[in-house]
């Protein structure tokens, strides 16, 4: 039997900074930096949400999403981002992550950390004036190595039922 982390002020701290460092990351455009923020087992899936009556036991349907990946799909993402037959990304997207409400609790393991937050995302492309922003909450999965954390698995749940951007060619 595997003993659960001891959640610190300081484990809190850490993790609330790789989130923060992650979202630097990626509203950077930094996307193969944030490939080495990812375990080689990670599960990221952005599953599909409908309407239902307050009733039912969730608005999550399962086995449907709006991404699947892991970490070879995700290096698959970021290399054809450096290339140019990126066109969803050209121009690139400016974007914003707003990372709040984080809540750590113990993992699975005795390496792992079970984290909350609210994501609002922020994106715009080229000189139109429209924009997106899609917020929702993230399940993640932070397993600790040498130097810090890494994404063992997230789980966005966006609050949209319907999701209007044009594309999700973009990390959450």
């Amino acid at each position: 039997m595997t003993t659960a982390m001891e959640i610190t002020d300081a484990t809190v701290r850490e993790v609330t900074e790789w989130l923060f460092t992650e979202a630097e990351l990626l509203d950077a455009g930094k996307y193969r930096e944030w490939l080495d923020l990812v375990a080689e087992d990670l599960s990221y899936v952005v599953p599909l949400r409908v309407t239902r009556e307050r009733e039912a036991d969730t608005d999550i349907v399962e086995g449907m999403t709006l991404m699947d990946d892991d970490w070879d799909s995700m290096e698959m993402r970021v290399l054809r981002l450096e290339t140019e037959y990126a066109w969803a990304e050209d121009p690139p997207s400016r974007s914003r992550h707003f990372v709040t409400n984080v809540r750590v609790a113990a993992g699975e393991t005795a390496d792992e950390v079970a984290v909350k937050s609210n994501l609002l995302l922020y994106r715009t492309r080229g000189d139109v004036a429209t924009f997106d922003i899609l917020s929702g909450e993230r399940h993640d999965v932070l397993r600790r190595v040498a130097g810090g954390y890494r994404l063992a698995k997230r789980v966005v749940v966006l609050d949209q039922t319907t999701v209007m951007t044009h594309n999700l060619a973009l990390i959450m």
